[in-house]
C-alpha cells in the first residue's frame, strides 16, 4: 500500500489502542450481564465484531496480488520506481503462478484510513473477547483444589501460546505464497468458526450480580490488602526494569546483514521457545517457590544478554552469527515463558469473587503498562551513546557494547526487589487473611499507578496517531 513509516505507526497504534480499555471491558461485563451471561455473551460479541471487521475489509477492497501489483505500478509511474520494482515483480509472478494468466483489475486496494478503521474494529473485538477469556479462566481456576492450583491456567496458556507458535510461521508462508487476501480471509473465518463453541460454553445464567458500588468497594478493599500491592509492586518494578537494547534490531540488519527471512526466523523460534517455557513451568517448575523462579531465570537471562557483547565483538565460538543470535534472543523468550505463569497464577489468587473481569484486567494492565514504560526508557537510552546506523556502518560499535552492558545490568537489577514477592501461594494466602495487612496508602498508590499507566498508554497512542 506504499504506507509511510508514520502511517504504519498510526495503524499499529490504532490496532493496539483498545487494549488500554481492558479494565473498562472487564468492569462492564462484571456489572451488566448480556442475555443473562456475564462472559460468554460478550466473548461471542467480541469475536463476531473481529470477524465482521475482516469481512468488511474483504468486501469493500481488493487485496488480491493483482490489485496490489497494479497499485505499486501506478505508484512507481509517478517516480523512478526503484523502491518498489522488486515487490512488483514478486507480486506479478505470484499472481501468474497461482491464479493463471493475469486478468484486469476489478477493484482497488484499501485506503490507509479504511484499513486503519477495520483494524481498529478488529482490535476492539479481539481485546473484548480476550478480557472475557481471561475472566473465565480466573473464575474456573479459583475452583481448583488448593493442591493443584495453577494447573488449569498453565494448560490454558499452553494452548494459547501453542496457537501463537503455529500461527506465526503459517501466516508468514501463506502471505508469501498467496498474498494478504488469504491471510485476511483466515482472520475473518477463524473467529466465526469458534462462535458455536462459545455458544455451547457452560456458564451459569442470571446469577445475582452485586451492585456497582459494592463491587467498587470490594475492589478497593482488595487493592488495599498487602497481599495485592506488595507482590504487584514487585511485578511492576521488575517489568519496568526489563529495559531492552532498542538498537539491537538495527545492529542485526546493518552490521550482521540479517535478511528479512532471518529476522522472521528469529521471531518464529522465539514463539516456539515461549511455548516451551510455558510447558517447562507446568512440567518442572510449578512446585518451585516464586522467588526461586524469578531469581534463577533473571540471572540466566542476564548471562544470555551479556553474551550479546561477544556477538558484537564477533566472538561466536565457530557458530554463524545467525545461530549465535538465535540462541541469545530466542532463549530469552523461553525464560519469559517460565516467568509468565507464576505472575498470572498470583493474579488469579488476588481476584475477589464476582469482580474477576475488572480485577484481573486491572492486574494485567498494571503489569503490561510497566513493559510500555520500559520500552520508553529503552528509546531514551539511545541518546546516551552513539548507536546510530551511521556509526554502525563506520564500524564504531563502542556505543552498542556500552548500551548492551547497561541494559543487561538494569534487567538483572530486578531481583533486588524479589523480597516483595511471596515465596509460595501459602505465603500469599497468609498475607491475604491477615487483618492487619491492609493499607489505604498502598491501595491508593496501586490505583494511581494503574490509572496513570492507562492514561499514559492512551496519550501515547493518540499522539502516535496525530503525529
Amino acid at each position: 500500500l506504499n504506507a509511510s513509516e508514520a502511517q504504519q505507526t498510526t495503524i499499529s497504534s490504532l490496532k493496539s489502542l483498545p487494549s488500554t480499555f481492558k479494565l473498562a471491558f472487564g468492569f462492564f461485563s462484571d456489572n451488566v450481564p448480556l442475555a443473562g451471561y456475564r462472559r460468554k455473551s460478550y466473548m461471542l460479541l467480541g469475536w463476531a465484531i473481529a470477524s465482521l471487521s475482516m469481512i468488511i475489509l474483504l468486501t469493500f477492497s481488493d487485496l488480491s496480488v493483482e490489485a496490489l501489483a497494479f497499485n505499486n505500478e501506478q505508484t512507481m509511474s509517478n517516480g523512478d520506481g526503484s523502491s518498489g520494482r522488486y515487490l512488483l515483480r514478486h507480486l506479478q509472478s505470484s499472481a501468474t503462478s497461482h491464479f493463471g494468466e493475469q486478468t484486469n483489475i476489478v477493484g482497488a486496494p484499501p485506503s490507509i484510513p479504511f484499513l486503519s478503521f477495520t483494524l481498529l474494529m478488529f482490535g476492539s473485538g479481539f481485546w473484548f473477547a480476550d478480557v472475557m477469556g481471561d475472566s473465565l479462566v480466573a473464575e474456573k481456576a479459583k475452583l481448583e483444589p488448593e493442591s493443584s492450583r495453577g494447573h488449569l491456567q498453565s494448560t490454558c496458556y499452553a494452548c494459547r501460546f501453542f496457537g501463537l507458535m503455529i500461527a506465526a510461521p503459517l501466516s508468514t508462508v501463506i502471505y508469501s505464497k498467496y498474498g494478504p487476501q488469504s491471510v485476511v480471509m483466515l482472520m475473518a473465518a477463524l473467529p466465526s468458526l469458534i462462535l458455536p463453541l462459545i455458544y455451547n460454553l457452560k456458564e451459569k445464567k442470571d446469577i445475582e450480580v452485586a451492585s456497582t458500588r459494592e463491587q467498587c468497594g470490594e475492589i478497593w478493599n482488595t487493592v488495599c490488602s498487602r497481599a495485592v500491592w506488595q507482590p504487584m509492586g514487585f511485578v511492576y518494578l521488575y517489568n519496568v526494569l526489563q529495559v531492552g537494547n532498542a538498537a539491537w534490531k538495527q545492529f542485526l540488519k546493518t552490521v550482521l546483514e540479517f535478511t528479512s527471512n532471518q529476522l522472521n526466523s528469529l521471531l518464529i523460534v522465539a514463539y516456539v521457545l515461549l511455548w516451551l517455557g510455558i510447558m517447562a513451568y507446568k512440567k518442572f517448575f510449578i512446585t518451585w517457590s516464586w522467588r526461586s523462579v524469578y531469581v534463577s531465570t533473571t540471572l540466566l537471562n542476564g548471562l544470555l544478554s551479556a553474551l550479546q557483547i561477544l556477538l558484537i565483538k564477533g566472538i561466536t565460538f565457530g557458530l554463524s552469527p545467525f545461530l549465535f543470535a538465535l540462541g541469545d534472543d530466542a532463549f530469552a523468550d523461553f525464560i519469559g515463558g517460565i516467568q509468565f505463569l507464576p505472575t498470572t497464577i498470583m493474579m488469579v489468587h488476588l481476584c475477589p469473587a464476582g469482580s474477576e473481569g475488572a480485577s484481573y484486567a486491572m492486574f494485567t494492565t498494571m503489569s503490561n503498562s510497566a513493559y510500555t514504560l520500559a520500552s520508553a526508557f529503552s528509546t531514551l537510552l539511545l541518546g546516551v551513546w552513539d548507536v546510530s546506523k551511521d556509526a554502525m556502518e563506520r564500524g564504531d560499535l563502542t556505543g552498542m557494547i556500552n548500551l548492551t552492558a547497561l541494559t543487561t545490568l538494569i534487567q538483572v537489577s530486578g531481583i533486588l526487589f524479589v523480597g516483595l514477592l511471596p515465596r509460595t501461594k501459602e505465603d500469599l494466602n497468609n498475607l491475604h487473611s491477615d487483618p492487619m495487612s491492609g493499607s489505604k496508602i498502598g491501595g491508593f498508590i496501586f490505583l494511581f499507578v494503574t490509572f496513570a499507566s492507562v492514561l499514559y498508554s492512551i496519550v501515547v497512542g493518540v499522539l502516535n496517531i496525530v503525529a
